[in-house]
């Protein structure tokens, strides 16, 4: 089997409600990059990569000229096994993870299509039938969140991160963790997430104000080392994401004792491929899990959920259906949540079928 053709369209995907973070960070409409992987059998393969502008060493528009670059490594070589065409790719053009992550996908798809199989069975084997969901509220007046929080909770959501530092002061942030506990109740994983946009002191007031609380703390600081002096201070559990993107950063982490949770997000790492190694070395070193992406729809959303249904239920702190929190949807019959819980997909591969009219005509193709 040879890679005959690589198709690519920029789309854009508007968020059901603005989304803000720390330092600025907006989620409205972000673009997702979407390609599809045809081979001579005739068998196509699908990804995507969505960076959020300001967020990871990612960017949309990037994405294109990279594919480009790899054209002649791409471009007839064998699509099955995706590590072995990766490892040549990340070789050709080094460290350009998150267009990697689109292919890598891709490839993965095909692969299973090829074994007749879901994702989740070649990627450890179906451990779980659904996953537990988190709802990440965006960062806006404290009463706001508790009212959105109530309403996922009579979703069944039963895991809620709480977006802070929009604001820029400290108080209001312990408002919004202390209202969204109060609003949810006793049970319930409540945390407070800076994406790396607080300082070590104003996450520290933060921490101390609400240790009483059961709540844990996601990234404050920009660096794994300011994250670790919060963490000492607050005596809070804490939950990693921007700073831990490979196995060096894992590693890192938990020598600073930070490695209570950790996001694993397939465009931080490079795609199935990378983040399955992450998934195994976090399992070995003892912290939970977030299997998820930086953004997206429905395409990136069944990849991760195949890998959280192929990960140890009890290391599997939650998962995300992106695609919910944005339209349109890519695939019509892709997982949707029920009851607080989502399940992967059924089909080979990735088990979804992706509407190609509807995507219109590819912005790229490299034959």
């Amino acid at each position: 089997m040879k890679i005959t053709r690589l198709s690519l369209w920029h789309v854009p995907l508007t968020s059901h409600t603005a989304y803000y973070m720390a330092e600025g960070k907006t989620c409205d409409t972000v673009e997702s990059v979407v390609i599809a992987v045809d081979t001579d059998t005739g068998l196509r393969g699908w990804g995507e990569v969505c960076p959020i502008p300001h967020y990871l060493p990612a960017y949309a528009r990037g994405v294109a000229p990279a594919l480009q670059e790899l054209a002649p490594v791409i471009l007839g070589a064998d699509p099955v096994g995706p590590e072995a065409l990766i490892t040549r790719c990340a070789a050709y053009l080094p460290d350009h993870r998150y267009a990697m992550s689109a292919l890598d996908i891709a490839l993965w798809d095909i692969t299973g299509q090829v074994a007749g199989l879901p994702l989740h069975a070649l990627l450890g084997g179906k451990r779980q039938a659904d996953m537990p969901l988190y709802h990440s509220i965006t960062c806006v007046a404290p009463d706001e969140m508790a009212r959105i929080a109530r309403d996922a909770q009579a979703q069944g959501i039963t895991q809620f991160q709480v977006k802070l530092g929009a604001s820029g002061d400290w108080q209001t942030d312990v408002e919004r963790l202390t209202k969204v506990r109060a609003a949810v109740g006793d049970g319930p994983l409540v945390y407070g997430d800076w994406n790396c946009g607080a300082t070590t002191l104003d996450a520290i007031r933060v921490g101390r104000a609400v240790a009483h609380l059961d709540v844990m703390l996601e990234q404050p600081c920009n660096t794994l080392e300011e994250c670790a002096q919060v963490k000492v201070a607050t005596g809070l559990p804490m939950k990693l994401d921007e700073r831990a993107h490979d196995t060096a950063s894992l590693l890192q982490a938990h020598q600073l004792g930070l490695m209570d949770a950790v996001a694993l997000k397939l465009s931080k790492f490079g795609g199935l491929s990378a983040t399955r190694r992450a998934r195994d070395l976090t399992l070995h070193l003892g912290a939970k899990m977030c299997i998820e992406c930086t953004w997206g729809s429905d395409i990136v959303t069944a990849a991760a959920l195949h890998l959280g249904a192929a990960t140890e239920p009890a290391r599997v702190l939650n998962v995300c259906d992106l695609s919910h929190y944005v339209g349109p949807r890519l695939a019509p019959d892709a997982p949707s949540r029920a009851k607080g819980r989502i399940a992967p997909p059924k089909g080979a591969g990735l088990g979804i079928t992706v509407d190609a009219a509807a995507l219109g005509t590819p912005d790229l193709i490299l034959d």
